[in-house]
């Protein structure tokens, strides 16, 4: 088996169906056909910046519906359901601040609160498991983390998917739960020293930095070498600066390979370790939706298994 594992799309349907016509998928007139022996895998984050939410989620579904993929769900859609899930203390699990509702406005503009369309995409949304554990690899959107799984097993059906008690618990900011969630579909992050700030590449100013927890001992390395900054990210964190993350509860438990999203890398893609493959090159914004072919028969993980779409602007490149 070959699994083609899809990264974040961000309401983009034309890189998808680009990507998937690349990869030899072929519609039947009901959703995209696999090439034989193999099996598309979506990574999460369909949703938000993109103009063509309902086509990405449509072509996803359908292949979803025709068992042609498997998918999981992202911080994005993660989001959605909170953002329309009231909260039992008022408002909303996901707050309706001006903030959130920009990063989601792209979707609410094709399916506004209370459309029929939204209702419908809402409760498709549910049905996305938070990770995949499969017999020759794992996928999850943003870290692996048996702890994190375990704690939210109360809250998930038996093939993890997130129950709306679940977005109630996770929403709790500072709970067991709220951290669990964010570990999964998040990642691991570390507080900035006092004075220092990241930019991230939607030029939100935080005060946190994700982490690179596949590099091999990362928490004994300096901030400015395992911080994780992403597609047009600056952080004014002097290189010659020895500060360390806080101490944090993780151990990468399993040696199957692990496949993840939600990074905005960019530039030739590449591996991130020997086990650790990211799939995200910013088709969100302005990069290249991207797979990576995972043969089953094969598994070493190698640069040479990405396969990109170079959308009509950069056809050159290809």
């Amino acid at each position: 088996m070959i699994y083609d594992i899809i990264g974040d799309i961000h309401g983009h349907a034309d890189k998808l169906a680009g990507l998937l016509d690349k990869l030899g998928y072929i519609h039947d007139g009901i959703s995209h056909i696999a090439p034989h022996g193999h099996q598309a895998i979506f990574i999460g984050d369909f949703i938000d910046r993109g103009n063509q939410q309902l086509a990405t989620l449509q072509i996803v579904f359908d292949m979803l519906d025709n068992n042609q993929a498997l998918a999981i769900m992202g911080n994005h859609e993660y989001n959605a359901i909170g953002y329309a899930t009231p909260h039992p203390d008022g408002g909303y699990c996901r707050p309706h601040t001006s903030r959130n509702t920009k990063q989601h406005q792209a979707f609410l503009d094709e399916a506004p609160i209370g459309s029929d369309d939204y209702y419908y995409w809402l409760s498709r949304l549910y049905e996305l498991p938070l990770w995949l554990e499969l017999p020759e690899l794992n996928i999850v959107h943003a870290c692996w983390d048996t702890k994190a799984q375990a704690a939210l097993a109360p809250y998930l059906t038996p093939d993890h998917r997130i129950t709306q008690r679940g977005i109630i618990a996770t929403a709790m900011s500072g709970s067991t739960e709220f951290y669990a969630l964010e570990r999964l579909l998040k990642g691991i992050e570390s507080p900035l020293p006092a004075g220092v700030v990241l930019v991230d590449g939607h030029d939100i100013v935080r005060r946190r930095t994700r982490i690179k927890w596949w590099q091999k001992d990362w928490q004994n390395h300096p901030l400015s070498e395992i911080a994780q900054l992403g597609t047009r990210a600056t952080m004014n964190l002097p290189s010659d600066l020895d500060i360390k993350p806080l101490p944090m509860d993780f151990e990468l438990t399993t040696h199957q390979p692990i496949f993840i999203g939600h990074y905005w890398l960019d530039g030739t893609p590449s591996i991130l370790s020997n086990q650790v493959v990211c799939t995200d090159y910013s088709a969100g914004m302005n990069g290249y939706l991207t797979a990576y072919q995972f043969d089953t028969k094969n598994p070493v993980l190698s640069n040479e298994n990405f396969v990109q779409y170079i959308h009509t602007a950069d056809k050159s490149k290809e």
